[in-house]
């Protein structure tokens, strides 16, 4: 009787699975999508608390179960760790740059006299029909600077961007603080959403093979972000000696974790910190060789390589999904781009009951 059973089972399974149709996961996708490009901009908090505590979570669950102490405790110890963490960073790096930011924007005709004298050396350009000299194209591009930010419109539109980014921040917190506390009930709250027919499906059948993909891929990760940081010190510290090299590199290499976006406020940051530090052209030459090897490297190597092998995915996949949910998405999209393409290949895999790693080979 039991080895009749064991025989069935499979068979079972396999029309269980094939319950839900195509259709009706096209119209779930397809209804998802929508919604995340509605909601794209209200969704970047609750997507990133919702990342870093599943990056946590088997962290707090070993702890809790190591030290037998309540999984609430041990919740709150991390996120008060996490906490710790970024405030060190923010008190460290913060003060200085915020003193180079300021010493740029009050010295901003300086600083711009200086770069064009390191590029133009002393020749003249012709700007539409007119000839400038390295003062004179500095202050017109002082001018023009000031113009654009004494314009009310825009003046509104950077107070405006700055009262949404802190509130965003503090609005993380809060939802990383609820995640880490209190997943697994999350979890099983939006397990209730699907219908009690089709539970079994999505915990037996698609969360077993979505949970260590995934996991897998937020290592990658964590080892881009350490070699972000690991290869911008090196470059920023020890090759051109920009000041504040340490707090710059932890900056590149955790913006590195979001795509696209990330890097292109970290270099735009320790650049300005270059320029003020040292404006020379042999300077300027050396920084944006520098920013061009990191970002051939991690953007079309490592990143895509490491990214790609963790998660058990081509490279090319990882750069298309990366370069197609920052497009249609925004951050959001380049944040899931890679989760979402996981998840929808192991349901597929799930529900065609075939290897998460593709068809497989026919045998002649």
């Amino acid at each position: 009787m039991n080895q009749r059973a064991l025989r069935t089972r499979p068979q079972a399974d396999h029309e269980h699975v094939s319950r839900i149709s195509t259709g009706t996961v096209l119209f779930i996708i397809t209804a998802t999508a929508v919604t995340v490009y509605e909601l794209q901009l209200v969704l970047i908090p609750f997507v990133l608390a919702g990342v870093i505590s599943y990056i946590c979570a088997p962290a707090i669950a070993w702890a809790s179960a190591r030290a037998h102490l309540p999984r609430l405790l041990v919740s709150v110890v991390a996120f008060l760790v996490i906490l710790a963490f970024g405030a060190v960073i923010g008190l460290l790096g913060i003060p200085p740059l915020a003193r180079e930011m300021t010493h740029t924007a009050t010295d901003l005709q300086g600083t711009l006299n200086r770069l064009a004298a390191a590029l133009i050396d002393g020749d003249t350009v012709n700007l539409l029909g007119q000839p400038m000299d390295s003062h004179q194209l500095a202050a017109g591009i002082d001018q023009a600077v000031r113009n654009w930010i004494g314009n009310a419109r825009v003046l509104s539109v950077i107070a405006g961007s700055v009262f949404v980014a802190g509130f965003g921040f503090l609005l993380t917190l809060v939802l990383l603080f609820f995640f880490m506390v209190s997943g697994p009930s999350i979890v099983q709250g939006l397990l209730w959403l699907v219908p009690p027919g089709e539970r079994p499906l999505i915990e037996d059948h698609i969360l077993v093979q979505v949970d260590p993909v995934l996991r897998r891929y937020f290592i990658g990760v964590v080892a881009v972000v350490c070699f972000a940081a690991a290869f911008a010190y090196a470059g920023l510290g020890l090759l051109l000696g920009v000041p504040h090299a340490v707090f710059l590199a932890l900056i590149t290499g955790l913006l590195e974790a979001v795509p696209v976006l990330g890097p292109a406020i970290a270099a735009t940051l320790a650049g300005l910190v270059a320029i003020q530090h040292n404006s020379e052209f042999s300077a300027i030459i050396g920084y944006a060789v520098y920013l061009t090897a990191l970002r051939l490297l991690i953007d079309q190597l490592f990143g895509p390589v490491v990214l790609g092998a963790a998660s058990r995915v081509h490279p090319a996949l990882v750069i298309f999904c990366f370069l197609a949910g920052g497009t249609l998405f925004g951050v959001v999209g380049i944040i899931i781009a890679v989760p979402v393409a996981l998840i929808i290949k192991a349901t597929l895999s799930a529900l065609y009951d075939e290897p998460a790693s593709g068809l497989p080979l026919r045998k002649d």
